[in-house]
């Protein structure tokens, strides 16, 4: 194709028609060098994804959040569910995770403290209940003396890789103060089932609370109150039953970026604590910050 540069071309010796058309594709084509070469019109690149490591008790709000933040605003979000403790040693060893919301304030602080993190925020809270199988009764107040049975097998998670397992370890020690020598039954019994790094997984599109129930895997399994009503919701025959005031233990959940991450990233967690999600956050269950 020929380069108008230097050749004197009126537009107004055309045509108004031809003129038009002429101008336009002056415009669009235009000229990189003399030589006539055509200019090259840059592609518009598309916006990197999020990468969003989150808690597991999370999974079910998260997901539903993340999914109206990506129609809203066009980002696009990749999230990993696990274990809080699990998930900051994968961020330590280099995975990059550019948003962490822990089941807890430590790991996230520990990021914090080793740098290239920011301080975490509480952004939503949780408590403890009591998930039992059909064969249990247990209120608030037998809560205790149906854990301390020696015929009961109590399930919890990990502690230390899973916030919900150091979570039930609080609860033994509260249990102490109730009933000397309650936390060393309680230490001794407990089946560390879930959060750990070789424990079993629940088959595709299970729930983890509800397979390990259902399995028959523990009379009475200590977790998330979230968890333990949508695993209900899956196994109608399992019990809810809330802790009573002496045990109970609360969650706050932590949040934190990676020091220099995307716009888009900040973005994102800022939306966690704004209203549309908060009020999600509140109707599956969860805590006010």
């Amino acid at each position: 194709m020929a380069c108008w540069h230097g050749v004197g071309f009126r537009l107004s010796s055309v045509r108004p028609a031809v003129a038009a058309a002429a101008a336009l594709v002056v415009t669009l084509a235009g000229c990189s060098t003399a030589s006539g070469r055509m200019a090259t019109v840059p592609a518009v690149a598309e916006p990197a994804t999020v990468q969003v490591f989150a808690a597991g008790s999370l999974r079910e709000v998260l997901t539903d959040i993340a999914r109206d933040h990506e129609a809203r605003t066009g980002q696009k979000l990749v999230l990993t569910f696990g274990a809080s403790g699990l998930l900051r040693e994968r961020i330590e060893r280099g995975e990059p995770a550019q948003v962490f919301a822990s089941a807890d304030t430590d790991h996230p602080q520990r990021l914090a403290a080793r740098g290239g993190w920011q301080a975490p925020v509480v952004f939503t809270r949780n408590a403890l209940c009591a998930l039992t199988s059909d064969q249990i009764t247990a209120t608030p107040d037998t809560l205790l003396a149906t854990l301390l049975r020696s015929d009961v097998r109590v399930g919890t998670s990990t502690p230390k890789a899973d916030p919900s397992g150091d979570y039930a370890w609080a609860l033994f020690r509260q249990a102490e103060r109730v009933q000397p020598g309650a936390f060393a039954q309680l230490d001794a019994k407990a089946l560390k089932l879930t959060g750990g790094a070789d424990s079993p997984k629940p088959p595709a599109g299970r729930g983890t609370y509800a397979w390990v129930m259902e399995q028959r895997q523990a009379d009475v399994f200590l977790t998330y109150c979230t968890n333990a009503v949508s695993a209900q919701a899956k196994v109608p025959g399992l019990r809810v039953v809330q802790l009573p005031p002496s045990l109970q233990v609360g969650a706050a959940y932590g949040l934190t970026v990676r020091s220099g991450a995307s716009a888009a990233a900040q973005a994102f967690a800022q939306a966690l604590r704004e209203p549309a999600a908060q009020a999600e956050l509140q109707r599956r269950g969860f805590g006010a910050p």
